[in-house]
C-alpha cells in the first residue's frame, strides 16, 4: 500500500515509540489521528505537527472511547487504512516476593490496556477499514501494526504482566491475519528491543549500559525513528502479512 495520500490512526502517538510513528508518517504524506490519554501532551504534538495531524483523547480499553474516536477520524478525515497500536503500560512486580504475591489488579491492569487494548482498536479500525475501497491490485484495504517486545520471548525478572501482555500480541497476529485475509486487511507485529525513549533515556547509567552491553550491534539504544520505518516497511510491503518481527539489535534480555 502506498502511503501518500492515506489515513491513519496512532495510538500512544504522542510520545516515544507512537510519536515517532507519528512524524513518519506525516512526512511521507499521510493524515494522522493520534490516539492518547494525555490531553496535553497529545494537543500540543497536534497543534505542532500541522492540520493533517489530529488529536483525539481515548483510552484504548474502553470500547466507547475507542468506538467515538474512531468515529471522530472518520468524521474529519473520511476513512481509515493504517491503524498503528503503541499504546502500553510496563510497570514492574514479581509473581511472588517479600511483598508477598503478585497484585492481581495490576496484571489485570497491564492486560486491559496492553492486549485488550491493543484488540479492541485494531477491532474497531478494522470495521471501517473492510468499507474501503480496494487500495491495490491485489484488493488490500488496510493494514494494521502492532507493537509487542523483546519480553514477549526473553521477559526479565519482574515482567511477568508485560511479557504475558506482549506474547497475547504475538499470539494473536496470525489468527488475526487469517480472520482480516477475506477483506483485504493485513495485520503485523513489530517486538521492539531497547529504544531511546524519553523514558529510557531518563534512566541513570547503570540501568541503561547493561542493556546496551546485551545489545549485539550496533552497541545503542534503538532511534525511535527505526520503529517508525518499520512500521514504513510493513505498510508498503504488500506480501508482509501475519508476521512478527524483532527489531532489537540482536539483543536477548538476560534475567535481571
Amino acid at each position: 500500500m502506498e502511503l501518500a495520500n492515506k489515513v491513519a490512526v496512532v495510538t500512544g502517538g504522542a510520545s516515544g515509540l507512537g510519536r515517532a510513528t507519528t512524524e513518519e508518517l506525516l512526512a511521507r504524506g499521510v493524515s494522522v489521528a493520534i490516539f492518547d490519554l494525555n490531553e496535553e501532551q497529545g494537543t500540543a504534538a497536534a497543534a505542532e505537527l500541522g492540520e493533517k495531524c489530529h488529536f483525539v483523547k481515548v483510552n484504548v480499553a474502553d470500547e466507547v472511547s475507542v468506538k467515538a474516536g474512531i468515529a471522530d477520524v472518520v468524521a474529519t478525515f473520511g476513512a481509515i487504512h493504517v491503524c498503528v497500536n503503541c499504546a502500553g503500560i510496563g510497570p514492574a512486580s514479581k509473581t511472588m516476593s517479600k511483598k508477598g504475591p503478585h497484585s492481581l489488579e495490576l496484571f489485570n491492569t497491564v492486560i486491559n490496556v496492553n492486549l485488550i487494548g491493543t484488540f479492541n482498536v485494531l477491532r474497531l479500525a478494522a470495521e471501517v477499514m473492510a468499507e474501503n475501497e480496494a487500495v491495490t491490485e491485489d484488493g488490500e484495504r488496510g493494514v494494521i501494526i502492532n507493537t509487542a517486545s523483546v519480553a514477549a520471548f526473553d521477559g526479565q525478572l519482574g515482567q511477568v504482566a508485560y511479557s504475558a501482555s506482549k506474547g497475547g500480541i504475538v499470539g494473536m497476529t496470525l489468527p488475526i491475519a487469517r480472520d482480516l485475509a477475506s477483506y483485504g486487511i493485513r495485520i503485523n507485529t513489530i517486538a521492539p528491543g531497547i529504544f531511546g525513549t524519553p523514558l529510557l533515556r531518563s534512566l541513570p547509567d547503570n540501568v541503561t549500559k547493561p542493556l546496551i552491553d546485551a545489545t549485539q550491534f550496533p552497541k545503542r539504544l534503538g532511534n525511535p525513528n527505526e520503529y517508525a520505518q518499520m512500521v514504513c516497511t510493513m505498510v508498503e510491503n504488500g506480501f508482509m502479512n501475519g508476521e512478527v518481527v524483532r527489531l532489537d539489535g540482536a539483543i536477548r534480555m538476560a534475567p535481571r
